[in-house]
Formats: C-alpha cells, sequence, structure tokens
C-alpha cells in the first residue's frame, strides 16, 4: 500500500472542477497544452478530452446500455456508487467533491458500450485514503465490476497499468477511440512534491470488458 505523502491541498488534472479544500486527488495535465495550472486552494482537475471518445459507428446499432451506478474492485477492495461528471462552465472536466465516491464521465460511453468509458476517483486527501488509494496495486487479468441502472454486471478485465508523469498524459491513448468496450480509472500517484502540493503522475487502469 501506498506510504501518505505530507498533508497539502492539490489540483486534480487541468480541466476539472472546484472540490473540497484539501483534497489531494486526481492531479492531470490538461492538454493538448503540456504546461500545469498554476495551482489553488481546493482546486483539482483531470484531463479533459481533446477530441472524440467513441469508436466509429457501427453498420448495426448495438443495444443501449443502462448508466453505471456503482463500481467494485474486489482485490483492492472499492465498494462505491458513482456520481455523475460532465464539464464545467469552462469546458473543463469536473471531478467527484468526495474522495470517498468515483465518478463516471457523461461525456464519455457507458461501461460496456463500445468506446473508453472515463471513471474517476481520488487517491487521498488530508482525512486519509481516498477511493481509488490502491488504484496502483492492480495487475493483469484482475477483475472490475461496473453495476448499472437496469440491474446488469458489466465484468471488466485489466490489460494495462500505467503511470506516467503528467507532462506526458497520452490523451489519445486515455481517451480516444477504440473498436470495443473497454474502462479506464485515473487517479494520481508517483512521487509528491511537497513544495507544490502536487503529485507528479497519473496513474491509469485499462480494462477491457469480458461479460
Amino acid at each position: 500500500m501506498p506510504t501518505r505523502r505530507p498533508a497539502a491541498t492539490f489540483a486534480l488534472a487541468a480541466g476539472l472542477v472546484v472540490i473540497a479544500g484539501g483534497t489531494t486527488g486526481l492531479l492531470l495535465t490538461r492538454h493538448p497544452a503540456l504546461a500545469m495550472r498554476p495551482a489553488a486552494v481546493g482546486v483539482a482537475a483531470l484531463p479533459a478530452p481533446t477530441g472524440p471518445i467513441v469508436a466509429p459507428p457501427q453498420s448495426t446499432a448495438p443495444k443501449p446500455v443502462a448508466a453505471p451506478v456503482s463500481l467494485t474492485i474486489p482485490l483492492i477492495g472499492v465498494r462505491t456508487q458513482l456520481i455523475t461528471l460532465g464539464l464545467t462552465s469552462a469546458g473543463e472536466l469536473q471531478v467527484p467533491s468526495s474522495t470517498a465516491v468515483a465518478g463516471w464521465f457523461t461525456g464519455s460511453p457507458r461501461p460496456g458500450a463500445i468506446g473508453s468509458a472515463i471513471i474517476v476517483g481520488h487517491i487521498d486527501s488530508l482525512s486519509g485514503p481516498g477511493v481509488f488509494y490502491r488504484l496502483s496495486e492492480l495487475t493483469v487479468g484482475d477483475k472490475v465490476y461496473v453495476k448499472r441502472a437496469d440491474g446488469t454486471l458489466a465484468e471488466f478485465r485489466v490489460t494495462s497499468v500505467q503511470t506516467y508523469l503528467k507532462d506526458r498524459f497520452p490523451t489519445e491513448d486515455v481517451y480516444g477511440p477504440v473498436p470495443d468496450a473497454e474502462l479506464r480509472l485515473i487517479t494520481c500517484g508517483g512521487a509528491f512534491d511537497a513544495a507544490t502540493g502536487h503529485y507528479l503522475s497519473n496513474i491509469v487502469v485499462y480494462a477491457t470488458e469480458v461479460s
């Protein structure tokens, strides 16, 4: 399990909404501009997609997928309701207002639909671990489950776990179109810079539906 970092206020990747003061959560860098946004008290941000994040229309329309309502990752003890996240008035991606829950970005496909479904969560805060505190412990083959509003359960298998420096975040790989139903779980990670109050990297878990 990661070691707790010094207490500080963090930013979640450029492009997300204001959250509760002291949250260290998801610091990503806005793309394509690679410069980090100035830190501000209680502000956190995630990288907003710069292009389409769904696969091209299929010749045969698939059955509509219900909205996600909860996320379970047994191996690391994650069991959380999913809130919905949109864009701010500035066109930036919102983040969860609580470190205890994860959120699904409504601008991405619903988990189980074709494309890259995006779920984000905080790693920690001044009060302790966040919902994705142990996300980096996942390995290839681990299972992730998303329950949907109609009672169905989408099962995903982890295919890759990557850590990226914030100024080298691969926006296209994370948000870009894919031909099948995939999932991206995103949080902060890597070294912690006490001088700036930021984590220096982002952790991205890639998973593909197997249900």
